[in-house]
């Protein structure tokens, strides 16, 4: 029995940490209720701007057709793309990239009218003072997105490389000797 207690006590310790992760990875049931909780499209703005029932219905609706066709453009590039990027792995197919390439760039384009298109339909649906809580908000969305493109964080502020040691003349090196 002595012989076995530390594989005993080892036995005991595996078992309750593999309890503690399965436990986190399974979750404690708070993911459901976040995934309950998940409010639909439109809602922050039916909110924030106080639509009445007919705007939230009108919302509802112009929020569906753009879904729709924001898929609808999302399939056509994922095709595309898998056109595309089929001549990497099959020699024998010769495709003209760069007409594929700006099929894709067209798409994308027509993605982000769609999407102003949207924006603006929606803004039609605001009275004169929903309309100005709108601009601020499409506003601060546009500035936070372009906050989040930025360089990846924890990064050196002057990149990733050392700084350069400095010389006798500034930043040059030393001109070479002759001999």
């Amino acid at each position: 029995m002595k012989k076995n207690l530390p594989l005993y006590i080892l036995l005991l310790f595996l078992i309750v940490v593999n309890g503690f992760f399965l436990y986190n990875y399974l979750g404690s049931g708070e993911n459901v209720k976040e995934q309950k909780e998940r409010r639909p499209p439109g809602s922050f703005l039916m909110n924030e701007l106080g639509f009445d029932e007919s705007q939230k219905e009108a919302l509802r609706d112009l929020t569906q057709k753009h879904r729709r066709k924001m898929r609808g453009i999302s399939d056509e590039i994922r095709e595309l793309k898998d056109v595309f990027f089929s001549g990497l792995s099959d020699e024998t197919i010769s495709i003209n990239r760069d007409s594929v390439a700006s099929l894709i760039g067209d798409l994308e384009s027509k993605k982000d009218l769609q999407t102003y298109d949207h924006f603006s339909q929606i803004q039609e649906l605001c009275n004169e003072d929903q309309k100005a809580k709108f601009s601020k908000i499409i506003k601060d969305a546009l500035h936070k997105g372009a906050m989040r493109q930025g360089p990846p964080r924890d990064r050196r502020p002057d990149g990733d490389r050392p700084p350069r040691p400095e010389h006798r003349d500034g930043n040059r090196p030393p001109p070479p000797r002759h001999q």
